[in-house]
Order: C-alpha cells, then sequence, then structure tokens
C-alpha cells in the first residue's frame, strides 16, 4: 500500500505534503474573501444602490479565467502560492457577498428595532444580532466558495508545481501513468467532500438556536401565537 503513495521526485513533496499544499492554497483564500467581504456587504446592505455594481465588479472578476490571473500577476508574485490563491479569493466574492447581503437583509424589520431598543448601536447590532441569524445563508455561501476553490487549486499546477494535489494530474500525464491521475482526482474529491461535511457540522453548531429534532416537532404542531420564533430567540442570546 505505501509503494501506491510513491509519486515522482521532481513534486518535492510526498502525497501527504501535497495534500497540505493544496488545503492551504485552497483554504486561505477563502478566509481573506469572507474577510474582505463582510464589511463590503455590509456597505451594501446599508448603501442600497452600491450593491448592484459590487455585485457587477465580483462577476466580472469571476468571469476572467484563471490562467489570465495568472500571467497578470506572476510578474508580480512569481511562481509561488500567493499567485494562486490571490485570484481563488477574489473569485469567492462573487459567492460570499450575495450571500452575506442575502442573509443580512432578511433578518426581520422588528427585530432590528428591539434590538436597538434593547441598547444595541449598529456595530454591535450587526455583529451580535444580523450576522447571527445571517448564519444559514452565510455557510450556504462558505460551503460552494470552499469546494469550488478546492478544485480550483489544481490549476496551480501550470505555474511552477503549484497546484497541489493538481501537480499529480500534470505529473500523470506527462509519466503516463494513471495510477497518478486518479490519485489527484480522487484525492481532490475526497478534500472536497470532507471540508463540506465540516463545514456541515459547524453550521449545525453555529445555529443551535435554530429549531430541530423535538423542538422541529413542537414547532410544527404549535399554533401561530405559541411557535417559537427562531429570531427572537437569537435575539435573546445575543444580548445576555
Amino acid at each position: 500500500m505505501s509503494s501506491f503513495f510513491d509519486i515522482p521526485s521532481d513534486l518535492q513533496h510526498s502525497y501527504f505534503g501535497l495534500v497540505g499544499l493544496h488545503l492551504r492554497e485552497a483554504l486561505l483564500p477563502v478566509v481573506a474573501g469572507l474577510l474582505i467581504a463582510l464589511p463590503v456587504a455590509q456597505l451594501c446592505v446599508r448603501y442600497r444602490r452600491l450593491y448592484p455594481p459590487v455585485l457587477g465588479v465580483t462577476t466580472v472578476l469571476y468571469a476572467i479565467p484563471s490562467l489570465a490571473f495568472f500571467v497578470v500577476l506572476i510578474d508580480y508574485t512569481g511562481q509561488s502560492e500567493l499567485t494562486v490563491m490571490i485570484p481563488l479569493a477574489v473569485y469567492s466574492l462573487v459567492v460570499f457577498v450575495p450571500a452575506i447581503v442575502d442573509g443580512v437583509r432578511s433578518v426581520p424589520q422588528e427585530t432590528l428595532d428591539a434590538a436597538t431598543a434593547m441598547g444595541l448601536g449598529p456595530v454591535r447590532r450587526y455583529f451580535q444580532v444580523q450576522l447571527p441569524i445571517a448564519v444559514p445563508a452565510i455557510m450556504a455561501g462558505l460551503r460552494v466558495a470552499t469546494v469550488s476553490s478546492i478544485s480550483l487549486v489544481s490549476v496551480g499546477m501550470l505555474i511552477g508545481n503549484q497546484g497541489g494535489l493538481g501537480n499529480l494530474l500534470n505529473d500523470g500525464m506527462i509519466y503516463h501513468e494513471p495510477r497518478l491521475v486518479w490519485m489527484s482526482v480522487v484525492g481532490t474529491a475526497v478534500l472536497a467532500i470532507l471540508a463540506d461535511a465540516v463545514l456541515i457540522g459547524v453550521r449545525l453548531l453555529l445555529t443551535a438556536w435554530m429549531p430541530r429534532g423535538t423542538r422541529k416537532a413542537r414547532a410544527a404542531t404549535a399554533t401561530p401565537q405559541t411557535r417559537p420564533d427562531a429570531t427572537a430567540v437569537a435575539l435573546e442570546d445575543a444580548v445576555r
């Protein structure tokens, strides 16, 4: 079995070293994209006229092929991991910005009014009320961005073996080794599935305030007057 993971020495990594490289190049851009998207999305929520042009810009940037991005960046960042990660961070914005905007806008106005009446300022209201209630929408965007990023990292094989597991795909075609191709394809798919499963678990932890299980059954049989309000529960948790 150990011989199955033997890979050509020109890749300068072990198989699990390539896995680590793949995850680093895929996940760091997602985190960077999320950190950029949070304030941008808040501006779009506050100034509604800003949202269409911002969405248009992110869509245009997403339409730029990764190879074109590499050609532009390689003069500045060289054949490095940064050359791969910058386009991936930019691509993630087209997912994050609308996900966060839609999630924050879904918060009922009466919930915001109640938070203001409890003494929460705009910043605390955003981080303690709006974002927690928007978590399901944000996590949905995060799952899409993460899986997409893990898939796109492989393109980095074209610039000095910076494609993580995609480097195996390149060497498999060069040396006519189907084993390397399968290791690349299956390994990438497994990483995407595992990352998605982890994010589902994180979403369940972050949305503990949402009715589930017996609480779901109780909510389904309750009358409109007695059914628990999830946003009210989140608001109570935020001000504790």
